[in-house]
């Protein structure tokens, strides 16, 4: 989202809230000038979650396997 600094001093508690989600983009006179992002160890734990889901996909061999033997399966494999 792309925000002048003006808005942005008027409703910073707003922007900053925002900016927990999504990245925020401030400019004066057209031009950006700062980014406000959301904080590192909320965006490491996404890229974690993504890690560990593309880990997953395909990890089953079965064409179906319930959840109780799938999780017996990850079990025995620690």
């Amino acid at each position: 989202m792309e925000i002048t600094l003006t808005e942005f001093k008027v409703n910073l508690g707003k922007y900053i809230k925002m900016s927990e989600k999504e990245d925020i983009l401030l400019t004066k006179n057209g031009k950006i000038v700062s980014r406000l992002t959301e904080p590192f160890s909320a965006r490491k734990e996404k890229m974690e979650k993504q890690e560990i889901a593309k880990k997953l996909v395909g990890s089953v061999k079965a064409d179906y396997i319930s959840p109780s033997d799938l999780r017996a399966e990850r079990l025995s494999q620690k």
